[in-house]
C-alpha cells in the first residue's frame, strides 16, 4: 500500500514540474517582443493627433508585427475589433448559405457581393491595423489595400440596397443611374483616399480628411438613399416591418461611427489618456460593425420576404451588378497600386 502511494506522488510530482514548464514553452513559442515606443520614436508618418505612446518600433521582421495581435499597442483595439467583426460575418454566410442557392438563384447574387464585399473592408482593415508599423512603404501599401476594401464594401451596400430594399416609386427615379453612379463614387472614394494619404505630409490635416469624407460622403449619401426612401415611406404607411426596424439602427450606427472619424475625440479632449483603449478610430470601429452587422440581417429578410418586387423590378439586373462589383474592384485596386508606385518612387528619392 505505502509503496502505491509513493508512485502516485512521484507522479504527481513529475506532474508539477511538467507544468512548471509551459511558461518556458510558451516563451520559446512566442518569444518576448519588443516593447512599445513612444510618438518621437517613430517616422511622422506612423504618427496619429494626441496619442503620445503605445507605437510599435518600425523595421522588425514579419514575424514580429504577425504576433503584435497578442500585444497591447495603440492599434491592438482596432485589429481585433475588425478581426473579430470579419469571422461573424463567415459564420453569418455560413448561415445564410444554408437557406440560400448562391450558385443557382441569380437573385441570391447581391446578397452574396454584400457579404464578401462586408468580410473584404473587414479584413482588409484588420490587416492595415496590424501590419502598417512595419516601415513606410509598408504603411502606405497596407492602408492603400484598406481604402480598396472600403470602396468594394460601398458598391457592395449600394448594390443590397437598390436591389432588396428600394421601392418601386424611388427605383422609378434612379434606376438608370444608380448603380453605375454608385460604382463611379465607390472609385472616387478609394483614388481620394489614396491621394489623400499619398499627399498628407504636404496637405494641411484638414484637407487631408476632406480627400477622404468627401468622395466617402457623396457616396454614402447615394448609397444609403433606397434605405431613406423605405424608411420614409413605411412611417408615412404605419407600415411595422422588421428589416426597416433594422434599417434604422444601420444608419444611426453610421452616422455615429462618421462622428468619430471625423472628429478625433476624446483623445483631443483628454491628450495621451486614450493611447491604449478609448480613441476615436476605436469608437469608429465599433459602430462601423455594429452598422455592418445589422444592415446583413436587414438585407437578408428583405432577401427572403420582398421577392416578388424585386424580380419584378430588376429582371437580369444581377449578372449586370455582378459584372459592374468587379470592374469596380480592379479599377480601385490598380488605382491603389499606381499610387503605390508613387509612394515607392518617392521614399526611394528621399532615400537617396
Amino acid at each position: 500500500m505505502a509503496t502505491v502511494v509513493m508512485e502516485q506522488i512521484g507522479r504527481l510530482f513529475i506532474n508539477a514540474q511538467q507544468l512548471r514548464q509551459i511558461p518556458q514553452l510558451l516563451e520559446s513559442a512566442f518569444p518576448t517582443l519588443p516593447c512599445t515606443v513612444k510618438v518621437n520614436d517613430v517616422p511622422w508618418v506612423f504618427r496619429e493627433s494626441h496619442i503620445f505612446t503605445g507605437y510599435r518600433p518600425p523595421d522588425q521582421n514579419w514575424r514580429y508585427y504577425f504576433l503584435t495581435l497578442f500585444q497591447r499597442h495603440n492599434e491592438t483595439v482596432n485589429v481585433w475589433t475588425h478581426l473579430l467583426a470579419s469571422l461573424i460575418i463567415l459564420v453569418k454566410f455560413q448561415e445564410v448559405s444554408e437557406t440560400v442557392d448562391f450558385l443557382r438563384d441569380p437573385h441570391a447574387q447581391p446578397l452574396f457581393i454584400v457579404l464578401l464585399s462586408a468580410f473584404t473592408y473587414l479584413a482588409f482593415s484588420a490587416l492595415a491595423h496590424l501590419l502598417s508599423s512595419k516601415s513606410e512603404l509598408s504603411h502606405y501599401t497596407f492602408y492603400f489595400l484598406d481604402y480598396v476594401g472600403v470602396a468594394v464594401y460601398q458598391y457592395g451596400s449600394a448594390l443590397a440596397h437598390f436591389y432588396y430594399v428600394v421601392e418601386e416609386e424611388w427605383h422609378a427615379r434612379v434606376r438608370g443611374l444608380f448603380l453605375p453612379a454608385a460604382a463611379f463614387l465607390a472609385w472616387l472614394s478609394c483614388a481620394g483616399c489614396c491621394y489623400g494619404k499619398y499627399a498628407s505630409p504636404r496637405l494641411p490635416k484638414f484637407a487631408h480628411k476632406l480627400f477622404q469624407v468627401v468622395p466617402s460622403g457623396l457616396a454614402y449619401c447615394l448609397d444609403i438613399s433606397p434605405v431613406l426612401h423605405r424608411i420614409y415611406s413605411c412611417h408615412r404607411q404605419g407600415c411595422t416591418d422588421q428589416a426597416v426596424t433594422y434599417h434604422c439602427y444601420q444608419v444611426v450606427f453610421f452616422l455615429v461611427s462618421a462622428y468619430f472619424f471625423a472628429y478625433p475625440h476624446p483623445e483631443r479632449w483628454f491628450p495621451g489618456c486614450c493611447d491604449f483603449i478609448g480613441q476615436g478610430h476605436q469608437i469608429f470601429h465599433v459602430f462601423l460593425v455594429l452598422c455592418t452587422l445589422v444592415q446583413i440581417e436587414a438585407v437578408r429578410l428583405d432577401y427572403g420576404e420582398r421577392r416578388p418586387l424585386y424580380e419584378r423590378l430588376h429582371g437580369d439586373l444581377a449578372h449586370d451588378a455582378v459584372a459592374l462589383f468587379i470592374f469596380t474592384a480592379c479599377c480601385s485596386a490598380l488605382t491603389a497600386y499606381y499610387v503605390r508606385k508613387r509612394v515607392r518612387a518617392h521614399l526611394e528619392e528621399k532615400a537617396e
